[in-house]
């Protein structure tokens, strides 16, 4: 007869106990991108919703970003360094195929013993994170786990882009999920559009990098088919985390999208119906698009600003390149 293994501790649900924010220390106009793209302010804000964006000096890493928003995230969520059992960090700008940039952070944290991994999931990755970690402490295997979404886009931008370069950012955005005694966070709503893999791509592998077939690759979009796909993809499935949540759109004080553009932002709004009430992230708009860090950053500016207050109910939504999306119902802290 096989052993009877003995089962972990599983908790009713999961919480997020606190959020942490860093943004690029340089601040950049639309009218310094526009000549390379041979357009102008105007154009990009009716497009985007863009005025300025945050980027990062030189000297500034998106390992840096990535520990300063876990920082300001660990010290709000009041719980001892040694309680501290994860980290997750999505991003897509880690100049190091390995090791992860979480393994990095673990230590910089000054705990190098903790379980530490990287996902790949773009604009969608903070989301699947959040999805991760509260799977792994409803389960009992992580008391509490800070999840990181941390990108420094502007390594892989080309400034004669016109398809996706003067929307990008850089920053990072973070939180800590801990054990609730009721849930707090609701069904993740996951999943990826692979027929529309080649929508948001690099120009190029580092394998065509290397053997100089490619310049350095940077990022670039079919915007179109990406707004499409974003929008009616992207409402039907922030319905179905609201109903696997059981609420509907009336439960609703704060919705947080990925902060992609403004026009899908907007469309958004409009598909879902949502009452006049509800606070709209718009961080966009002096952020830009930031990846994975969007949404947390987004979060974090509604809740500095007094948007968004305590037990507020948001609906965050994250969806970018693979076509990977995910998004959850969360109570604020």
């Amino acid at each position: 007869m096989a052993p009877t293994l003995r089962p972990r501790p599983a908790v009713p649900g999961s919480r997020i106990l606190a959020y942490g924010a860093a943004r690029g220390d340089l601040v950049v106009p639309n009218d310094d991108l526009v000549g390379p793209i041979d357009s102008s302010d105007e154009w990009i804000r009716q497009r985007t919703g863009i005025i300025t964006r945050t980027r990062a000096s030189s000297e500034v890493g998106v390992q840096d970003l990535a520990e300063q928003a876990g920082q300001e995230a660990l010290e709000r969520s009041g719980i001892d360094i040694d309680e501290l059992d994860a980290i997750i960090v999505s991003t897509i700008s880690f100049p190091y195929a390995t090791p992860s940039l979480a393994t990095l952070l673990a230590g910089k944290l000054g705990r190098p013993d903790l379980i530490a991994y990287d996902i790949s999931a773009a604009c969608a990755g903070f989301c699947y994170g959040i999805g991760q970690a509260d799977a792994l402490v409803r389960s009992g295997a992580a008391r509490n786990v800070l999840v990181i979404g941390a990108e420094k886009l502007s390594d892989f931008v080309s400034p004669t882009d016109r398809s996706i370069s003067f929307l990008l950012g850089d920053g990072a955005g973070a939180a800590v999920v801990g054990a609730s005694e009721e849930p707090l966070i609701g069904p993740t709503v996951w999943g990826s559009g692979s027929e529309n893999w080649e929508t948001i791509r690099m120009t190029g592998s580092l394998l065509d990098f290397r053997d100089g077939k490619t310049e350095w690759p940077t990022l670039e979009q079919d915007g179109r088919t990406v707004f499409r796909w974003a929008v009616w993809h992207t409402a039907k499935k922030i319905r179905e985390a609201l109903e696997q949540s059981g609420l509907t759109t009336d439960d609703i004080d704060v919705f947080v999208p990925h902060q992609a553009n403004m026009r899908i932002i907007d469309e958004l709004v409009k598909q879902l119906k949502l009452p006049e009430d509800v606070v709209i992230a718009r961080d966009i708009a002096t952020t830009g698009n930031t990846s994975a860090a969007s949404v947390p950053l987004a979060v974090h500016r509604l809740i500095e600003e007094g948007a968004a207050t305590s037990g507020d109910v948001v609906v965050q939504f994250g969806f970018g390149a693979g076509l990977a999306y995910a998004g959850q119902v969360v109570v604020l802290p």
